[in-house]
């Protein structure tokens, strides 16, 4: 009778790891929200598009694990797949999201034939659009995570996030001077010139292998461009710790030296930490060991984004923040009022104002292997 039992656990584990295999759909195209429109094929369950690396495991849709009675998102990081440039010189980060901003093609409909590749050119195609939120609009998101009690402590991921959109026909010339230029003097510009994030270099020609003609970037020729900078807001483990930070910067012409940033591990809740132009704060923190594991935990987050005036460089009117987190444990239904609708200082001095993203952010240089669920996002403007 034992060898019979034993020679069944070989199969039933193999059944078990096919019946997981065949739950999970992989997500397996990816678009440049900011460079390209999204076709049919890349939309996801009618809301997202997938942006970041690209393998088999890193974004799947999970049947196993379901959420409200449909698949819920796996996200997946190894060691070895950080593919990006850290804000950092010498550091890497590793990314693998749904994006909830995105524009199709029928967003150009009606437009001039020109448009798109003129949003092409500015990186600016998202602006057409859905998933926008204005800055000084008041918004109320959703979504849940699952975080399984096998994830090492010693990540450093952002998990939620909402990114400002920038606007690149801001510029500053040689002089110092900042202007608004129209997208027409954008697209002149790049006639002559290459862009590579906020920096402006020489065009130079080249050939390659096959003849086709494509150009590099030469020397810094001293003009920059409005590129961005750190997330309003995000929500996240680092340090052995959950966070929630906020941020601001008022200036119109983002200073990327300012590296402005408060630290989960060094700063205390709800006390701001500033330079002349950015404000960051953490809104909240806790133990990651006391953060529920291998069940949802569903956030509900209330935002009134900043004010700011443009060329002025200030902030017109603080934000509101307000979250509330519920979670099962055991036959109990836990619900913690974590940010209760505190004043802070939350988005950036852009234009178009923000949208959402989540999945695997993986900063600081870090390695450590990352999974998790998530599902359930809406988002309602109040």
């Amino acid at each position: 009778m034992k060898k019979i039992i034993l020679g069944i656990a070989p199969v039933l584990l193999t059944l078990l790891a096919t019946a997981q295999k065949t739950a999970l759909e992989a997500v397996s195209t990816r678009v440049n929200v900011q460079a390209d429109s999204a076709r049919k094929t890349d939309i996801v369950d009618n809301a997202w598009v997938a942006v970041g690396i690209n393998k088999p495991y890193s974004i799947q849709k999970d049947a196993a694990l379901s959420f409200n009675g449909k698949p819920s998102y796996r996200f997946e990081l190894k060691g070895e797949d950080n593919s990006l440039e850290g804000y950092e010189e010498g550091s890497t980060k590793g990314r693998a999201e749904l994006c909830y901003c995105y524009a199709t093609t029928d967003d150009y409909k009606g437009l001039p034939s020109h448009t798109y590749t003129t949003d092409q050119i500015l990186k600016m195609v998202y602006d057409r659009g859905k998933g926008q939120c204005p800055q000084g609009s008041k918004w109320t998101y959703t979504f849940s995570v699952y975080i399984p009690s096998g994830l090492s402590p010693d990540v450093n991921t952002i998990f939620a996030q909402w990114h400002g959109m920038p606007s690149r026909t801001l510029v500053q010339d040689p002089s110092g001077k900042i202007m608004q230029i129209t997208p027409e003097q954008f697209a002149g510009l790049s006639d002559s010139m290459v862009f590579a994030k906020d920096q402006g270099h020489e065009k130079i020609k080249t050939i390659s292998h096959n003849g086709k003609e494509d150009f590099k970037a030469g020397k810094k020729n001293g003009w920059k461009i409005e590129q961005g900078g750190y997330p309003p807001l995000a929500f996240g483990f680092s340090n052995n710790m959950f966070y929630i930070k906020a941020n601001s910067d008022s200036k119109w012409m983002t200073d990327k030296t300012d590296r402005t940033l408060a630290n989960p591990a060094k700063d205390a809740m709800m006390k701001p930490v500033s330079s002349e132009y950015k404000i960051s704060t953490i809104a909240y923190k806790s133990a990651f060991n006391s953060f529920p594991k291998d069940t949802w935990v569903t956030f509900t987050v209330a935002i009134d984004w900043s004010v700011y005036d443009g060329p002025g460089n200030k902030m017109k009117r603080p934000g509101k923040l307000d979250v509330v987190m519920q979670y099962q444990n055991g036959k109990k239904k836990v619900s913690n009022h974590i940010v209760n609708n505190q004043t802070i200082a939350i988005g950036r001095n852009d234009d178009s104002g923000y949208y959402f993203k989540f999945g695997i952010y993986r900063v600081g240089s870090s390695t450590v292997p990352v999974v998790y669920n998530l599902a359930g996002y809406q988002q309602e403007q109040r």
